[in-house]
């Protein structure tokens, strides 16, 4: 392996962690506060309420991938009220409590689950 090569593959390793640094404690206790319950702190959905309504993983890159920054703004401020796979998912809009700012501050936060 190539210094260069060495050097891009840490760099590549590191930028989640950069990602996660560069997000203000503000944001961690917005989503804890607004997203954790159902999400989990971690993002992966694995709590009660998470695993009843069968929300997505949002640390997995396929999920990353299929949802643009666009479609998760519009969840966190118009909410999601569907059903999917028989199971009703719902949850509530955030625009009349949360900025234009902490919207795209935790669009920004579930980008740094990755």
């Amino acid at each position: 392996m190539t210094r260069r090569m060495w050097i891009a593959a840490v760099g590549a390793a590191l930028i989640p962690l950069v990602a996660r640094a560069e997000v203000d404690k503000k944001t961690e206790r917005t989503w804890k506060a607004k997203c954790a319950s159902c999400h989990g702190v971690d993002g992966k959905g694995k709590t009660d309420q998470g695993q009843k309504m069968q929300i997505g993983d949002l640390t997995d890159a396929a999920w990353q991938k299929v949802h643009s920054d666009a479609d998760i703004k519009k969840s966190i401020s118009e909410g999601v009220n569907r059903e999917k796979n028989g199971v009703k998912q719902e949850m509530a809009a955030f625009k009349e409590s949360l900025s234009p700012e902490q919207v795209d501050q935790l669009v920004a936060y579930i980008r740094s689950l990755k």
